[in-house]
């Protein structure tokens, strides 16, 4: 993984490195904000989603990651537009990565649906604490960052369509392949630095109705790749009276996912899910765990039709 990498660069005095995946969410079906900019405003509604992350319990320097996001719709005159905001923490070994991101979609109809072309633009500030757990020190030769004076500018774009039964969405993040750069004033390494990949993300969904009202299946697919290696995570869903959900996910290479949920009340919807790993990692590991929050509902609700009754006829 990226982090892993970023720690392996201090073993030399200048090292130039490319990055891997941004963090993944098994939940990825309500995550798309923080990967495709073009999916701002597509849900037609506002939407606050939390997600809390921890990887490879038991698994020493395991990852652990928080995301926010929210989205919102919005018209100007005749037009569409979509706007949002997503933030996250990743959390591996040494280093710790936060990005904030502002997303924007122009959205129109096409057929029966909208497609938005989106852009966004995000800031990531990484830091690098160099302290050994075993020797309960700091390593001078290990080039160190508080964040403060690292933050780079990270771009993306996208394209998201969406219809009342299926999603297709595809984005590139990290365009311009910022330069991290770390630093120390301690002997030994004076500087290091690595370039983000660019990241490039593929997503599908379909809502079908069984023929039972009360039941949904809904398959989905996320295939994330640096142009390097490329994963993918493939899910699918059962949903019981729009309210409660059970699904199953397989991410290529190195997990199955486990997942349940409900709508505590209207819009308001929790969920969990628990990654059992497939790879050589599962010996050293007791799974990952994943919590979901997500609150989503329409500022303009349809007005009931009003009656009225003239007075010439009481």
């Amino acid at each position: 993984m990226k982090k892993l990498l970023i720690s392996a660069l201090v073993i030399g005095s200048c090292m130039v490195l490319e990055a891997q995946y941004n963090p993944m969410a098994s939940h990825f079906m309500y995550d798309n904000l923080r990967t495709n900019p073009g999916s701002a405003g597509s849900m037609d509604m506002v939407s606050v989603t939390g997600l809390v992350r921890q990887q490879m319990v038991e698994f020493p320097g395991n990852p652990d990651n928080f995301f926010f996001e929210a989205e919102a719709p919005f018209k100007l005159g005749e037009t569409k537009h979509g706007v949002g905001l997503s933030l996250y923490r990743d959390g591996i070994g040494f280093n710790t990565d936060i990005n904030a991101s502002i997303n924007y979609a122009f959205r129109f109809a096409i057929n029966d649906g909208t497609l938005g072309i989106g852009i966004n633009a995000g800031f990531l500030d990484n830091s690098l604490a160099a302290e050994w757990v075993a020797q309960e020190q700091s390593d001078a030769g290990i080039p160190t960052s508080d964040g403060a004076d690292n933050p780079v500018l990270s771009l993306g774009a996208g394209l998201f369509y969406r219809t009342e039964e299926i999603y297709f969405g595809a984005s590139v993040l990290n365009i311009n392949q910022p330069e991290v750069s770390y630093s120390s004033t301690d002997a030994g390494i004076s500087e290091a630095n690595y370039n983000l990949s660019m990241h490039y993300y593929v997503t599908a969904g379909y809502n079908m109705q069984l023929p039972n009202p009360a039941w949904e299946l809904k398959p989905a697919v996320l295939l994330k790749s640096d142009a390097r290696s490329t994963d993918m995570d493939l899910n699918l869903t059962c949903v019981y009276n729009k309210k409660f959900w059970a699904g199953v996910t397989y991410r290529t290479g190195e997990a199955v996912v486990g997942m349940i949920g409900l709508e505590l009340i209207e819009g308001l919807k929790v969920g969990y899910s628990y990654d059992v790993q497939t790879s050589a990692l599962a010996n050293h590991s007791q799974g990952s765990h994943e919590i979901l929050l997500n609150y989503s509902f329409k500022l303009d609700r349809d007005k009931e039709p009003q009656k009225y009754k003239s007075i010439r006829f009481l």
